[in-house]
């Protein structure tokens, strides 16, 4: 008789005999990276090529549309209705990445080869998002193939290729949906666990403001004999300013930025005890950066951050004896659902001025991906949790929000669903860098949770 414990065994027994490893190694060679324009073609590739015939294979009638936005990748969408009156799930991934950096991947490895070295399977797209989407699919096939072809509930996709420049399209395209992509709860895959051996569920993501800070004072340089000291150095200026909106150990001054009434009680209640870290050899936690008096988690997860992404005075490269024409920072907002970002500009020129700063310049202000959140205690939450951890026989984390971006907002805003983000990879995984890789254990714990959360929806009792 087919059993949940032979679904999850069947899963497991494709990973460990190589069977998922060969499939992310195909999914892996396409090079399907939407941040260059000549790989447009493996976008398309990538999704007619690799992605229709499997689930066509598993019973989903599939249907890949252009972007509603020119020039960025297509969109594709699937569906697998057996019953319409038992649950619809409505699951989601990209298949585009990041540029390979081929230059930049230590010797011996290739962003469209996977590689594997011990627990760690390196290849562009492993972890972000191709391997996470991957798992979910395949312990699909796996739960299929226990029941003789039959589920139990109803499936839906959307896979995007634009994920990496922003989703865009995909909210003009969801919206365009509505009824197509109708669905109970959103469950799918993307992002870091809290911790590598920590199975998580996250229930949003934080937002990305984006704006430049420039002083410009000149039309070119002067000579640094003759004019330094006479003359205002556009450089120095910026920095004052970067440091009026940010104190020395990352605690941000521009209090309005801030969720007025702190950390939700909500948040800081599900975030008790929640462990950060597993960031490898890529950065370190420093307890003294950020708001005081907040844990590592509530600073990441219930909290907003301020990043400078990029700064320049002069040519770094090649620098000449002058007093630089201008200086110009590139800045970041992470932040949650508790702050309007709509806020962030005014409240940031009224600070600048109040401090001196009238002649550093704002531009190129906006929102790049809005934040969402969905209650943790949300039944679908508490549903998945307890599949997860009948699966895996450990706790499972929950936090309100991932601390990246998704477009998560663009669920919740068109298709009213909540969101249940499963990630299956970790913090130090180089996702949008050199030498990007999947572990093998988050990987394999994956396989065996989404085997036991498909073949729970069947079973009826869900929210």
């Amino acid at each position: 008789m087919p059993s949940r414990e032979s679904a999850v065994a069947r899963a497991l027994a494709f990973f460990d005999e190589g069977g998922f490893r060969d499939r992310l190694t195909e999914l892996v060679a396409v090079p399907s990276t939407s941040q260059d324009p000549a790989h447009a073609p493996d976008l398309a590739r990538y999704l007619d090529g690799s992605i229709r015939p499997w689930l066509e294979r598993m019973g989903f009638s599939v249907a890949i549309h252009p972007n509603p936005a020119p020039d960025f990748g297509p969109i594709l969408t699937a569906e697998r209705i057996e019953d319409p009156a038992r649950p619809t799930v409505l699951t989601y991934g990209h298949g585009d990445t990041v540029r390979g950096l081929a230059e930049q991947w230590r010797a011996g490895l290739d962003p469209w080869v996977l590689t594997v070295e011990g627990d760690h399977w390196y290849g562009r797209g492993t972890a972000d998002n191709k391997g996470q989407h991957a798992i979910n699919l395949s312990a699909l096939e796996a739960v299929l193939a226990e029941r003789g072809g039959k589920l139990g509930c109803n499936v839906k996709l959307v896979l995007e290729t634009s994920e990496e420049r922003g989703s865009t399209g995909l909210r003009a395209f969801v919206a365009a949906n509505r009824e197509m992509l109708a669905a109970d709860v959103l469950i799918a895959s993307d992002g870091p666990r809290v911790m590598p051996e920590v199975p998580t569920i996250a229930t949003g993501t934080r937002g990305t403001f984006h704006f430049d800070l420039a002083v410009r004072l000149r039309p070119g340089g002067v000579h640094s004999g003759h004019w330094g000291g006479l003359t205002t150095d556009p450089a120095v200026v910026l920095s004052h300013a970067i440091g009026a909106i940010c104190d020395r150990h990352g605690k941000i001054l521009v209090r309005d930025w801030l969720p007025r009434n702190g950390v939700p009680a909500s948040v800081r209640q599900v975030l008790a005890g929640c462990p950060v870290g597993g960031g490898g050899e890529a950065a370190s936690i420093d307890p003294g950066w950020g708001e005081p008096g907040l844990t590592s988690a509530e600073k990441i997860y219930g909290w907003n951050s301020f990043i400078v992404l990029a700064m320049q005075s002069g040519n770094p490269e090649n620098p000449v004896n002058a007093v630089a024409p201008d200086a110009r920072a590139h800045c970041q907002i992470r932040y949650t659902v508790d702050t309007d970002p709509a806020t962030f500009a005014p409240a940031l020129r009224a600070h600048l001025d109040a401090h001196g700063f009238a002649e550093v310049q704002i531009e190129h202000a906006g929102l790049r991906m809005p934040a969402s959140r969905t209650d943790p205690a949300h039944p679908w939450v508490r549903w998945t949790v307890a599949s997860m951890e009948r699966s895996l026989g450990c706790h499972v984390q929950v936090i309100p929000n991932a601390s990246g971006g998704l477009p998560g907002d663009v669920f919740v805003d068109h298709l009213g669903v909540p969101l249940v983000w499963v990630p299956h990879s970790y913090n130090g995984c180089k996702q949008h860098g050199p030498d990007e890789h999947f572990l093998v254990g988050p990987a394999r714990e994956g396989i065996a949770a989404f085997a036991g959360i498909w073949w729970d929806l069947g079973e009826g009792g869900t929210p």
